[in-house]
């Protein structure tokens, strides 16, 4: 199956604005995990931006996956790219 990095980018203010949505954000990561679609997910030390490996049918389930998370939806995340990638070793 293959293998879609993603690259996102975080709001303004973001570890007060994300507080309401951060346990149903983590709870729908879980079941990701758990279904063996994400492989990992976090942000960078500065928490502008957010990285993914996602292992997925095609690019469009990436994309539904993070347009249905919490921080999407309320705009936490405020910018994605999804890039299928090619695992070399």
């Amino acid at each position: 199956m293959p293998k879609y990095v993603m690259w996102g980018t975080y709001c303004e203010d973001v570890l007060t604005k994300r507080e309401p949505y951060r346990q149903a954000h983590l709870e729908g990561l879980a079941k990701q995990k758990q279904s063996g679609v994400l492989i990992t997910l976090g942000p960078t030390k500065d928490v502008t931006k957010v990285f993914g490996i996602y292992e997925a049918d095609d690019e469009a389930t990436v994309h539904q996956l993070v347009e249905a998370d919490p921080y999407w939806q309320n705009g936490i995340w405020t910018e994605c790219t999804v890039k299928e990638w090619i695992e070399a070793f």
